[in-house]
C-alpha cells in the first residue's frame, strides 16, 4: 500500500498576536514604498487578510513563532495597528521549503477572480479599493481575455503574463495567436515587447483586420517584412525539429547506453585510450552530457 501524505502543516489555523511573530526579514522602507505593498494594505484594510501567515512554533514555553512566509502582510498589518492575525503552523522550521511550493497567482486566473467577484455582486469600486488600483484597471482586467481563443487560455492560465500581451494577441486570428503562443511557451518568454515582434513577423492575412496595415513602434514597413519572411522560416524550422525531437532523444539514448557499455569494459576502454584517446575522451563527453540531461529532467 501507498504511504499516507504527511500533512506539513497544523490542521488546526492559530490566532497568533503581532507580537509574539518574529520576523526573519525586515520590510524596508523602499519595499513599502512598492506597488505590491501599497496593494497588500489595501486588500487587507478593505477585506482582512486572505493567505494566512505561514508560522513554525516557538523551541520553548512563551517563545516567539518564526515568521516563514508572509513578511509583507506582516509589515501591512503592523502598519495598520492589527493586534493579532490567523496564520498557518507549518512542521518544519525553516522558509525555502515551504515558499518552493508556492504557486503565484497567474494573469489569467486574476482574470477569473476578477469576473468571478463581479458576478457575485462586488462592486468595481470596492475591487479597485483592495486592490490599490482604480476603475479603468478592473475593466480591462475584466475584459483580459476578450478576442482570445480557448487553446491560447489553456496554454497560458498557469503563467504570468504581461496584460499588455494579450492586447497583442487578440489583433491576430486564432490560428496565428496559438502559433504566437506555441512560441512563447518554447521560449518561456510572454512579455508585451516580444508580443509585438510576433505580430510584426506575422502575415497580414494572420491578422484579425488583414486589409489594415500593421503598426509597430519603431519598425519600418521593410523591416516588419523582412521579420515576416524569418519567423516563417523559424516556425517552419520549429515544427519540423518539434515533429523528429522524440525520435532523436531515443536514438540519443539507445546509443549513448551502447557506448556506456563499450566503455565500461576495461579491455576496450584500454585500447580505446593507447590507439584513439580522442575518440574515447569524445565518448565519455558525449555519455557524461547525456546523464546530465536526464538528471535534469528527472529533477
Amino acid at each position: 500500500m501507498p504511504k499516507a501524505v504527511k500533512i506539513a502543516f497544523e490542521r488546526r489555523v492559530m490566532t497568533i498576536p503581532l507580537s509574539r511573530i518574529l520576523p526573519l526579514k525586515v520590510v524596508s522602507p523602499a519595499m513599502k514604498k512598492s506597488v505590491k505593498y501599497q496593494r497588500i494594505t489595501s486588500s487587507i484594510a478593505e477585506v482582512g487578510v486572505i493567505e494566512p501567515l505561514v508560522v513554525a512554533r516557538p523551541k520553548g514555553k512563551g517563545g516567539q513563532f518564526m515568521l516563514l512566509d508572509g513578511h509583507m502582510r506582516h509589515a501591512a498589518l503592523n502598519d495598520l495597528g492589527v493586534a493579532e492575525v490567523c496564520c498557518l503552523v507549518a512542521d518544519d522550521d525553516e522558509a525555502f521549503t515551504y515558499n518552493k511550493r508556492i504557486n503565484r497567482l497567474s494573469t489569467i486566473y486574476e482574470h477569473f477572480m476578477i469576473v468571478q467577484a463581479l458576478e457575485r455582486g462586488v462592486s468595481e469600486k470596492r475591487l479597485a479599493r483592495a486592490l490599490n488600483v482604480n476603475c479603468q484597471h478592473i475593466r480591462l482586467r475584466q475584459r483580459l481575455l476578450d478576442g482570445i481563443c480557448p487553446e491560447v487560455v489553456e496554454m497560458l492560465k498557469d503563467k504570468t503574463v504581461n496584460p499588455s500581451t494579450f492586447e497583442t494577441l487578440r489583433k491576430m486570428k486564432p490560428m496565428r495567436q496559438i502559433e504566437a503562443a506555441e512560441l512563447m511557451c518554447v521560449s518561456a518568454n510572454f512579455t508585451g515587447s516580444y508580443a509585438k515582434a510576433l505580430l510584426a513577423g506575422s502575415r497580414q492575412q494572420d491578422l484579425v483586420k488583414p486589409e489594415k496595415p500593421k503598426k509597430v513602434g519603431g519598425l519600418t514597413p521593410d523591416q516588419m517584412a523582412r521579420m515576416e519572411r524569418e519567423m516563417e522560416t523559424i516556425q517552419r524550422d520549429f515544427k519540423a525539429i518539434e515533429a523528429s525531437y522524440g525520435d532523436d532523444v531515443l536514438h540519443l539514448v539507445i546509443a549513448t547506453t551502447y557506448l556506456a557499455k563499450l566503455t565500461g569494459n576495461a579491455a576496450i576502454a584500454r585500447y580505446l585510450a593507447q590507439h584513439h584517446p580522442e575518440i574515447l575522451e569524445e565518448f565519455r563527453t558525449l555519455i557524461a552530457g547525456t546523464s546530465l540531461d536526464q538528471a535534469s529532467a528527472a529533477a
